[in-house]
């Protein structure tokens, strides 16, 4: 995770500027996907039961050991039944050197064990003894340049989801994220350090319109209102932009891609449920990319993602050696792909089912 610090009156680099701006966008994506994206506002408890909290470098959680910074962090609308409340911690990575490594995977997995493994009860005082609301929290990266083949089997290991953005179909979200960063950019350097806006300052602004959120006092010049404005408007004609995450019944979630999404809803809408197939392309990306289709109507829409090796390699494993039991487990965690649309503030519910078999190595 990374903190807004830096040294007073230098201005922030190119590439964290434009992390910081993806993960306002992915913010954004877990709330249009059924999710509501949380503050530390939303946490009315007062201490030892409070949850999260805010600090000079933003939202913070409870741990069992310690409180952990988050990049953007999201609560499904819905509680599944006998279970917990979910929430998923978003991590964003906008690198152009080189692929994720291991040491953030490791750091993510450690992130999710504490918050996870968080007291129900404190007993250090007298009337404390009252049980702290439990959370089922889960993990994903996303980065724009891939992960290096350590930090998905470790990643797989901890059902720790990798999201790859560096597929051609993710270029026009890709772009529009640098060129808003680095207009900014431009503006701060000619802006004298001490009328430079703060980068906290930058991203709650943004969250106005993308989050409907409450952007208190903060004003900004002109020169850097304006690219935030353009960028949310972009995000909200979504159809060159078609970014929508799926859950399928396994330890990863899928960030799918289309460059009409909006057919792919209407179709979805008159479809709710309806049977897909998949086939892996041909395209120029750090790791392999899928595209998915109606299997009765494979003209209506197209979506795609791109998978890790490693994950891909898992999913269409078919050794014939492998005990019956987890052939069966492969088989309905992998049955159902589902999808959450918000109508407004209904969340509708798409389910595309496919079987293990319609997975072919055709590229």
């Amino acid at each position: 995770m990374r903190r807004i610090t830096g040294v007073p009156g230098k201005v922030i680099g190119k590439g964290p500027l434009r992390g910081y701006l993806l993960e306002e966008v992915l913010a954004w994506l877990l709330r249009s996907s059924g999710f509501e994206v949380l503050t530390a506002d939303d946490d009315q408890d007062k201490e030892p039961w409070k949850v999260l909290k805010e600090d000079k470098n933003g939202l913070l959680v409870r741990g069992r050991g310690a409180w952990h910074q988050v990049d953007a962090l999201g609560q499904f609308r819905y509680v599944p039944p006998f279970s917990l409340p979910v929430r998923l911690f978003v991590e964003a990575k906008y690198l152009t050197t080189g692929p994720v490594g291991l040491p953030t995977v490791r750091n993510g997995h450690g992130v999710i064990h504490d918050v996870n493994e968080g007291e129900t009860t404190t007993l250090t005082a007298v009337g404390t003894g009252r049980p702290r609301t439990r959370y089922r929290y889960s993990y994903a990266i996303f980065s724009t340049s891939g992960f290096s083949p350590e930090a998905q089997d470790y990643a797989l290991a901890h059902q720790i989801s990798l999201i790859d953005l560096s597929a051609a179909d993710f270029a026009v979200l890709r772009n529009l994220v640098k060129n808003t960063a680095d207009t900014i950019h431009a503006v701060l350097e000619a802006t004298p350090a001490a009328e430079r806006p703060k980068v906290r300052e930058i991203r709650t602004y943004l969250r106005g319109p993308l989050l409907e959120m409450d952007t208190g006092d903060v004003e900004l010049p002109d020169a850097i209102r304006g690219p935030l404005d353009y960028l949310a408007q972009a995000l909200y004609s979504r159809s060159q932009l078609g970014l929508v995450l799926a859950f399928p019944a396994a330890p990863f979630v899928l960030g799918l891609a289309s460059d009409d999404l909006y057919g792919f809803v209407d179709y979805a809408r008159a479809h709710p449920t309806h049977a897909v197939r998949l086939r892996r392309i041909n395209q120029a990306a750090s790791h392999p990319v899928w595209e998915l289709r109606s299997a009765e109507h494979p003209e209506a829409y197209a979506l795609r993602f791109g998978l890790p090796e490693r994950v891909e390699a898992w999913i269409v494993e078919q050794d014939e050696g492998m005990p019956s039991r987890t052939r069966y487990i492969k088989r309905s965690m992998l049955s159902t792909m589902t999808l959450y649309w918000m109508h407004g503030e209904h969340a509708q519910t798409f389910q595309l089912r496919y079987e293990p078999g319609e997975l072919r190595l055709d590229g």
